[in-house]
């Protein structure tokens, strides 16, 4: 059974995810108009991955009787004039979440929920692998600095980032990923 207050913390968490959703859509549209169409694709994957977590979450607090509540998402910054900055907004957001998530865990913690704590620990090593890809990209963007070829051929590898979760949960969300 899962407590009031890890329901609400959970139900927060689940805006925080599907904000993110919209963050790194509107950056792929943003990509786009800035001509980076590798990173438009790189970040539209991104979108699928957080629309995977936030339903995780709603899975989950269904699957514990509890109440999935939803906020409003708040509009997400989308005026990036270059490909550094916008995917250094990737690596600091993605430290938010992990802080975020860091957060769940303690909560968890505390209120001896080891079921939730068996979840989250997915999620915080989902996050380790999101803030080293983020980190790698802006490392790399850094290098490459003005140079346009560079920043061409970047993108173009950018672009190889393929789908790997599932975009179809008419199943729900933990069938889906069983089968993908």
């Amino acid at each position: 059974m899962l407590g009031k207050k890890m329901e609400e913390a959970i139900n927060r968490q689940i805006t925080r995810e599907m904000y993110s959703a919209y963050l790194y859509m509107a950056m792929s549209f943003r990509a786009t108009a800035l001509g980076f169409k590798g990173s438009a694709k790189w970040l539209m994957v991104q979108y699928h991955e957080e629309m995977v977590h936030a339903l995780k979450f709603t899975e989950y607090i269904a699957d514990q009787n509890g109440k999935v509540t939803f906020a409003a998402i708040e509009k997400p910054v989308d005026d990036f004039i270059s490909l550094r900055a916008m995917f250094e907004k990737v690596l600091n957001h993605e430290r938010e979440v992990t802080a975020s998530i860091d957060a769940l865990m303690e909560l968890a913690v505390e209120e001896r929920d080891h079921a939730t704590q068996a979840l989250l620990s997915w999620y915080i090593t989902e996050q380790v692998e999101e803030e080293k890809n983020a980190g790698e990209i802006v490392n790399t963007l850094t290098m490459i600095g003005d140079d346009k070829t560079a920043a061409f051929l970047y993108d173009k590898e950018l672009a190889l980032r393929a789908v790997t979760v599932p975009t179809d949960f008419s199943v729900g969300v933990t069938a889906a990923m069983k089968g993908a």
